[in-house]
């Protein structure tokens, strides 16, 4: 494999007793690091009826430990060491970090582990009616879902716990007991299902040390397991929830390989063809050319078992049917013609570029290594970049051909279109004119 120097980054790493990885991303151009605590549980790991639980727990978990009984003590223990606590939960995992200034490792393990390990789940009603506020974000005054995201995987995958809302549902929330975050944290917080990732101008013989120290306290268990979503039947697909809006939010959506299949980084690389700045075919046939939208996004949202190719835009409702039948015949063009010699070697400077610009931020660095290994050994950035460049035309079609067809395709959408507007939106959506 080829070496490159810009990519300046030793990883180092070992498995406790318990089973929880330990990883050292050593940057030592740095002056900051980061502590992350990756688990493997999200929303996708949930029963129906305790949709949400996952998400509650981690706000809990920002409450009070034993060993720090309540917030102030534990934000200012790590504060003082240049630290600042977060968290988020996702569809298939959860993560908790802090930055940290380098004299400050030992600290933040103390009080990460013991507030991931040992909860006291106090205050839980309070702590409700926070996430109950939170959740009005995604509904509109009837308490109906507007949310595009939510909506898409719904449609997506029905009746599969990837199309379960992250944060649960009003009911759900308002049903959850103590005894339910208890259970759920004693089946997934175990060692197996536990990566911590130290990022920066870190000693790794110092974080392995910590991390015995700490993150040992974790129990063995069962690694967790998840089912892959069945595909739909073939479409298109078309589904638009009524809302109130000057605007209409629409996403293609097709359904894709995993992080790791033979065509995940060919449709990546196709990815920044049709969308990486103003010059890319999207924003430049769409916005600039056709001034259908002004919001327009193009990505991938990957897990270890499917991804989901996605092209968002925000247009006038007189306009979502063109920009929709716009979108499509752009998508075909690549499909059938591929990219032209510039544009293939442009992304992939580009895409190496952005491995460059990784190993400036401690986060990216933790994500990229943290937690891929829940799921799969991580690879460099050196393979990373080498994969990209093997990849030609030829192939880069052969993946469009393969997953941007016409029968993959799912459109949703959030609006408020009048009858006529509707009934051409959905004929272009049926048509999606320039796809296979």
């Amino acid at each position: 494999m080829r070496r490159d120097p810009r990519f300046s980054y030793r990883v180092h790493g070992e498995t406790l007793d318990n089973g929880l990885r330990a990883l050292t991303v050593e940057l030592p151009h740095l002056h900051s690091g980061l502590l992350a605590l990756y688990v493997r549980a999200g929303s996708r790991h949930e029963r129906p009826e305790q949709s949400g639980v996952g998400h509650f727990l981690e706000h809990m978990f920002f409450r009070g430990s034993r060993a720090f009984p309540n917030s102030v003590a534990m934000h200012a223990a790590v504060e003082d060491a240049g630290g600042n606590l977060n968290g988020y939960t996702s569809r298939d995992h959860a993560v908790y970090f802090t930055p940290i200034h380098p004299d400050g490792l030992g600290v933040a393990c103390e009080v990460l582990a013991d507030m991931i390990a040992a909860p006291l789940l106090t205050e839980m009603d309070v702590e409700r009616e926070v996430i109950l506020e939170e959740m009005l974000d995604e509904v509109d005054e009837s308490g109906h879902d507007v949310d595009l995201e939510n909506l898409t995987k719904r449609v997506l995958w029905p009746g599969h716990p990837l199309s379960l809302k992250i944060a649960g549902t009003p009911k759900t929330v308002r049903a959850l007991r103590v005894g339910d975050l208890r259970e759920h944290h004693d089946r997934f917080y175990v060692g197996p299902n536990l990566v911590l990732c130290a990022a920066g101008p870190l000693d790794p013989r110092e974080v392995a040390r910590q991390a015995r120290r700490h993150f040992s306290r974790f129990p063995a268990g069962r690694r967790s397991r998840e089912r892959r979503p069945p595909r739909l039947p073939p479409g298109p697909h078309f589904r638009i929830f009524a809302h109130e809006e000057s605007q209409t939010e629409l996403r293609l959506s097709f359904p894709g390989p995993p992080e790791d299949g033979p065509d995940f980084l060919a449709l990546s690389l196709a990815r920044r063809i049709l969308d990486d700045g103003l010059s890319s075919r999207l924003p430049f046939e769409i916005v600039e050319r056709r001034a259908l939208c002004y919001s327009l996004h193009c990505g991938i949202d990957a897990f270890s078992d499917v991804s989901v190719f996605e092209v968002e835009a925000a247009a006038s409702h007189g306009k979502v049917a063109q920009a929709l039948r716009e979108i499509c015949r752009t998508l075909g063009e690549l499909q059938a013609n591929g990219p032209t010699p510039e544009e293939l070697d442009r992304a992939k400077a580009r895409h190496r570029m952005a491995l460059e610009f990784t190993l400036d931020q401690t986060n990216e660095m933790a994500a990229w290594f943290g937690a891929t290994a829940l799921f799969r050994e991580p690879p460099s950035l050196e393979r990373r970049a080498d994969e990209i460049d093997a990849i030609d035309a030829p192939r880069l079609r052969r993946a469009l051909w393969r997953h941007l067809r016409r029968e993959n395709l799912v459109v949703t959408a959030v609006g408020s279109p009048g009858k006529r507007q509707l009934a051409e939106i959905r004929k272009a959506a049926r048509e999606a004119p320039g796809l296979r």
